[in-house]
């Protein structure tokens, strides 16, 4: 019969599944109490990136078509990048890395969904209004980064002591 060294001495895959045994115990393993919401927020900064921020409709009554600004045709590529940030931070035990990789990108993202609405506003208030619409990914990267903010909180005040 072999020895095994300790959970903690393992490297690779073997020390991944020797932390995830080890943690059935207390019920985490290497995930946290916040890793589903920061899944789920990381995952919908991710997939709105690709997504229409904008509608434009001035340009119906001449050409009969909307115009589209995607989320990548500006700072949808920032959203992207940190919502993979948001995503890796799932599997993240630590507490202060943890709340970094949901606080940032959460606070990020909703400045910039922020100013967005700001724009929007401010020009369908210089032209007709409803002429600018906001998009299916902007909707999404806001309630992204209000998930974030909230899962943010929730890991701050409700972080099991070890």
């Amino acid at each position: 019969m072999t020895t095994t060294a300790p959970a903690v001495e393992q490297k690779g895959l073997a020390g991944v599944f020797a932390r995830l045994r080890a943690g059935k115990s207390h019920g985490w393993g290497v995930f946290h109490q916040g890793s589903w919401p920061m899944m789920i927020g990381g995952m919908m900064m991710i997939v709105s990136a690709f997504l229409p921020w904008i509608y434009v409709t001035l340009t119906q009554e001449i050409m009969g078509e909307t115009f589209v600004l995607r989320g990548t045709d500006g700072p949808g590529v920032l959203t992207l990048a940190v919502g993979c940030l948001a995503f890796a931070g799932a599997f993240v035990p630590r507490r202060k890395l943890a709340l970094a990789h949901a606080g940032v990108p959460g606070a990020l993202v909703a400045g910039i969904c922020l100013l967005q609405t700001w724009n929007l506003l401010s020009a369908n208030m210089e032209t007709q209004w409803g002429s600018f619409l906001p998009g299916m990914g902007l909707v999404l990267a806001a309630g992204a980064s209000v998930l974030l903010l909230k899962v943010t909180w929730t890991m701050y005040k409700h972080w099991p002591v070890a």
